[in-house]
């Protein structure tokens, strides 16, 4: 079964984007303040200027013999001069008329009392800053309205200000690169625990469901204390598992030795033949249901096992010899023989119960389909890495079925008629796997079914 995981993004390149999208538009809002405040700043100077200007021309003015005479400041222009030489332009009028200067000018309202207004305006084909201002001058035939104009380019101002965005730019990408950097670090930072998390998680077998008791940060809390609920009903759920299959195996195999111990009993108190047939049909069904309950307890212990395995050092021809005495009062009601070479010791680090119930199956195999007055040949080896060899001089696997006998349930076509389950290959290749080993199936070229169990 595939397990689906739905991916909504990543929350590191959620978390970055948002820190980094947050920090742009800020930056990109602290550009236009600080344009606008320098262009206010450098607008403000520019009017101080043309208005002290503007104040050293009318100051000029004066009423004589009732005409109205300017004694014309050059200063108050030349105090203009800018770098750039932005270009002046004046013009002064008496009562609306134009006394002197530029024509086009734009004068301010007639108002009571002295007024100063300032505006930009398009004048001679460039972008200008007009500062107006009027004043009252009383004399023997009235009162007299003088108005004064002065202007100035901003090719100067234009330029300062340029730099100052060029430079409040450059401090704002600065700002974007170390946000940016910051931002990745602080993404990283906070990732970490749950990544964490996630590894302390993945290393972890189906067996080991011990508490997460690392310390996290206050936010991963109700995670973890999910995470630790859900492993301890596992944990629960696991041992009862496990304390059935051991009770189950108890109470399985204990009455079916008994059934066939009775069959047994019986069979030799039968004198009729249909009696004695019908008896051997029950002992033969029997060591079936035997065998397929024990195989079946031994395939889920062994599932139960892989994932935690119980690691030792083992002798494994010591383990061989072992195993090929036991068996061998099975195998001398055939009067096979069961042969076990090797040259050197031989010493595999694994879980015992294990490799022992995969060697067995193998050995059962090869009896199972033993001739009578037979050899089973086991060589153990080292080279080039720890293995046993089980050669036997049975029919061999049918070769269209090879491929598909470590499936569980799976038994050859030349099965008929021999007590098996279809698990003890299963059982072996399991076993290999765990130990990331490799169970190999072939037939011999003299005859015969060879398996080959590695370390």
């Amino acid at each position: 079964m595939t397990n689906t995981v739905r991916i909504s993004g990543s929350l590191r390149n959620r978390l970055m984007i948002t820190l980094i999208s947050g920090s742009a538009i800020l930056g990109i809002i602290l550009f236009f303040i600080v344009r606008g405040y320098a262009t206010q700043i450098a607008q403000d100077g520019q009017d101080n200027i043309l208005k002290a200007s503007l104040s050293s021309i009318l100051d000029a003015a004066t009423i004589q013999d009732g005409l109205v005479e300017v004694d014309f400041p050059y200063a108050s222009l030349s105090m203009l001069d800018t770098d750039l030489d932005d270009r002046v332009f004046y013009a002064i009028y008496q009562d609306g008329i134009l006394l002197s200067g530029y024509k086009g000018l734009p004068a301010p309202s007639s108002l009571t009392g002295e007024t100063r207004t300032f505006q930009t305006i398009k004048y001679k084909g460039t972008f200008a800053r007009v500062a107006n201002a009027n004043r009252i001058l009383v004399g023997e035939r009235g009162r007299i309205e003088i108005s004064v104009s002065v202007a100035q380019t901003q090719d100067d101002l234009s330029r300062t200000l340029n730099s100052i965005s060029k430079n409040v730019a450059v401090f704002g990408a600065g700002f974007f690169i170390l946000v940016a950097a910051l931002s990745y670090l602080a993404t990283s930072t906070t990732i970490n625990p749950l990544m964490r998390l996630a590894a302390s998680i993945k290393k972890r077998g189906p067996k080991d469901l011990s508490p997460f008791e690392k310390e996290i940060p206050s936010e991963m809390v109700p995670l973890v204390s999910s995470l630790n609920r859900l492993m301890g009903r596992l944990d629960l759920s696991l041992k009862q598992s496990e304390d059935f299959i051991a009770e189950a195996a108890h109470r399985v195999r204990t009455p079916l030795a008994t059934v066939r111990s009775y069959a047994d009993a019986t069979l030799q108190r039968v004198s009729k033949s249909e009696n004695r047939e019908a008896l051997r049909s029950m002992v033969r069904a029997i060591d079936e249901a035997s065998r397929a309950a024990s195989q079946l307890l031994d395939h889920a212990m062994i599932t139960f096992r892989t994932d935690h395995l119980q690691k030792e050092y083992i002798d494994l021809i010591d383990l061989v010899q072992d195993l090929a005495l036991r068996l061998s009062p099975i195998a001398e009601m055939k009067d096979v023989k069961i042969l076990v070479n090797h040259k050197n010791p031989v010493e595999i680090h694994g879980d015992f119960i294990l490799i022992q119930n995969a060697i067995r199956n193998l050995i059962d195999n090869a009896l199972k389909y033993s001739p009578n007055e037979a050899i089973i040949k086991i060589s153990v080896g080292s080279e080039p890495t720890p293995y046993l060899k089980i050669h036997d001089e049975g029919p061999g696997f049918p070769p269209d079925d090879i491929q598909n006998l470590t499936l569980r349930f799976t038994r050859g076509k030349n099965a008929n008629g021999i007590i098996g389950s279809g698990l003890g290959l299963t059982i072996a290749k399991d076993v290999a796997n765990a130990h990331n080993g490799r169970l190999e199936i072939f037939n011999h070229k003299k005859g015969g079914a060879c398996a080959i169990l590695s370390f």
